[in-house]
């Protein structure tokens, strides 16, 4: 009785954490917004808006390689306007949003999705070339 309850305990657990992440068109949605959300803050240089929209460790790197407070090390870096979000990639926990002219990379975290990654550039065959990225 006792595997029979913890069975169904596991079963309701798994249920609930994958009920929690959305359906796919959900997090596609969720992925678009957040990408959308970043873009708009960027071109509006409203970077704490920025700031709160990135991965904690992404947070930290920008800060401990510009020496600067997240908001004034997201103002130094030539970020580009990376316009409309075109398509989005969703996988488990991991997105790719591809905007007009920039791809931003993205994690989902209990507080939502925050870009892992921003301001990219495809390299052919190569790993993409990040202005912004976590350690």
């Amino acid at each position: 009785m006792a595997g029979r309850v913890r069975g169904t305990a596991v079963a309701v657990l798994l249920a609930a954490a994958l009920g929690a992440c959305g359906t796919v068109p959900e997090r596609h949605d969720q992925v678009r917004d957040a990408a959308t959300a970043f873009e708009h803050a960027l071109r509006e240089r409203a970077y704490d808006r920025v700031c709160a929209l990135l991965a904690p460790g992404t947070r930290e790197e920008l800060e401990q390689s510009s020496g600067s407070p997240c908001p004034d090390a997201v103002g130094e870096e030539p970020l580009p306007a990376g316009g409309a979000v075109r398509t989005t990639d969703v996988h488990g926990n991991q997105a790719r949003a591809v905007l007009t002219t920039d791809t931003l990379f993205l994690s989902h975290f209990d507080a939502g999705w925050k870009v892992v990654a921003a301001g990219c550039e495809p390299r052919g065959e190569r790993p993409y070339q990040c202005r912004i990225k976590g350690g």
